[in-house]
């Protein structure tokens, strides 16, 4: 257990103050997902926006800017409680993962009281759109002194460090295309993950409209507060540690996976 510290710190949370639920839950591709590795939402009347409580105006939603797809490798991981926030790819969010300040006891508390980068996530395991992969929504938020508000461009560059993160890439976040691509490998815990990213157009729409604090993060002539794109990524793992005791495939026994990979990763944005 005592290789779970990014999980195990959210407990301190509000929103995660109830103990962790502890399903095993594997993730493969299913058969029949698409070659894309993921349902489009739209496809069966949903959304990439995140449904919030108590927006101003009401109805406004976040994106959901950045996808693991069902292509990637099969693992395991811990589902936590879920929270206020919903979305169309399932019925509740799974978790938020936030920004620890490089204190993995108090960090993520840190992040909620100062602001920085964070993201929430769901599992697309719905009756019709079962694939696996796994959604997340990005934001880059103000100190709770502010209201966390998101900064601005809080939305594109907050998916960005993530990707620059993970691929060692300088992320051109204003130049981005429905054609841009990154590769690169990062090591956690004495694993090594390699994951593809593509960038995607026409599962979000380039718009201020309808997205929560939008008035603090679009930039007038420049960019929307949410430009159209989403970080749709592969990820490998090509080295474990020599002894793996975390694939035995023991239901107590939780291995790491690419999205513990990517929670570690947020201890790299810049601030």
């Amino acid at each position: 257990m005592d290789r779970l510290p990014i999980f195990i710190l959210l407990l301190c949370l509000p929103s995660l103050n109830a103990a962790f639920e502890l399903p095993y839950s594997s993730f493969w591709r299913r058969a029949q997902v698409p070659s894309t590795g993921y349902y489009d939402p739209k496809d069966t009347g949903g959304s990439m926006l995140t449904k919030v409580i108590g927006t101003f105006p009401e109805g406004q939603g976040e994106p959901i800017n950045a996808i693991i797809s069902a292509n990637s490798d099969s693992t395991c991981w811990w589902i936590g409680r879920p929270t206020v926030a919903s979305a169309t790819i399932s019925l509740n969010e799974t978790a938020v993962i936030r920004y620890n300040y490089g204190d993995a006891s108090l960090g993520a508390c840190t992040e909620t009281i100062k602001g920085g980068n964070h993201f929430r996530y769901w599992v697309q395991n719905g009756d019709s759109e079962n694939s696996g992969a796994i959604f997340m929504a990005f934001s880059y938020e103000m100190p709770i002194s502010l209201g966390h508000d998101i900064v601005v461009n809080g939305y594109n560059t907050a998916r960005d460090y993530m990707v620059g993160n993970i691929t060692g890439s300088a992320i051109p976040t204003l130049n981005l295309t429905n054609s841009s691509t990154y590769s690169g490998s990062t090591s956690y815990e004495g694993y090594t993950y390699k994951t593809d990213v593509k960038y995607v157009s026409g599962l979000l729409d380039n718009t201020s409209i309808g997205i929560n604090h939008n008035w603090s993060v679009y930039i007038d002539g420049v960019t929307n507060a949410v430009d159209g794109l989403v970080a749709v990524l592969d990820v490998s793992i090509t080295e474990r540690p020599d002894t793996d005791n975390a694939f035995t495939l023991n239901t107590a026994m939780i291995s790491w996976l690419p999205l513990a990979f990517i929670a570690s990763l947020i201890s790299l944005v810049p601030l």
